[in-house]
């Protein structure tokens, strides 16, 4: 199966040194090497990069580890495919427009006999599961909640409900955004860390790289990020269960 990053933060930062481990799973230490992507949320814009290569071979991916783009939310993925050929129309995350916000989606996991009725309204362009997910899901967020815009509160249920049924299909680990926050369901697999003031030095356990976050941030910065296996050797992440919907705000997961 795939693998997924995430990251939420209250102030643009960048994910130089979480892609920079996440990456080598794509091909070097890992076997996801069937194409990857990221989407940085920039105010309501966003930057979207996919490549069919491996992640470990990609120039893109060499640009950006190298070019430390700042975000407040940002959504990664590294594929090992399960259905839909290697192609860049199959490779995560994916983009829609809805409410006038941009949406972004990556999944990780295998659904079987899934075959939603589309109305036309969101219809992928490739032809994977997680595509024909997004699309389902966006089309019955819209159908729930018309032309307006929901609250936080009742996306985060309406998410819950939503994946609980996709899930039925099989797994179904996902990252969803919209810029404003970040949510991420757990099927099987899907590791947290929050980071605040006193920050300290993480190392990467694929990649014999560390950092002070102590230099490169304020006392005020947070930033969560969530990822199918923990990235660092040194820092405690915590565990999603499976069934269980986790909303990231502004660097902190809300209770």
């Amino acid at each position: 199966m795939c693998q997924l990053l995430g990251m939420n933060c209250n102030t643009p930062t960048d994910i130089v040194f979480s892609f920079t481990g996440f990456a080598t799973r794509g091909g070097r230490t890992d076997e996801h090497k069937d194409g990857w992507g990221i989407a940085f949320f920039e105010g309501k814009g966003v930057r979207h990069f996919v490549d069919h290569q491996a992640a470990i071979d990609s120039p893109i991916a060499e640009l950006i580890k190298r070019y430390p783009i700042k975000s407040t939310n940002v959504i990664a993925h590294i594929r090992k495919a399960t259905q839909g050929v290697i192609a860049l129309e199959n490779c995560h995350p994916f983009v829609r427009e809805a409410w006038g916000y941009q949406w972004v989606f990556a999944h990780n996991g295998d659904l079987k006999n899934f075959a939603p009725q589309l109305d036309g309204s969101f219809l992928p362009i490739g032809t994977t599961d997680s595509e024909r997910a997004f699309c389902y899901l966006m089309q019955s967020l819209r159908s729930r909640f018309g032309a307006q815009l929901p609250t936080l509160e009742n996306l985060r249920e309406f998410l819950s409900e939503i994946c609980r049924e996709i899930a039925t299909h099989g797994t179904f680990n996902m990252m969803l955004s919209n810029g404003s926050a970040l949510f991420a369901h757990c099927s099987t697999k899907l590791h947290y860390i929050e980071r605040q003031h006193p920050f300290n030095t993480a190392a990467l356990s694929d990649e014999d790289v560390s950092v002070d976050f102590a230099q490169v941030t304020t006392p005020q910065d947070r930033v969560a990020v969530i990822v199918t296996e923990p990235l660092t050797t040194n820092e405690h992440w915590t565990a999603l269960q499976s069934g269980e919907l986790k909303v990231f705000v502004d660097g902190r997961v809300l209770t």
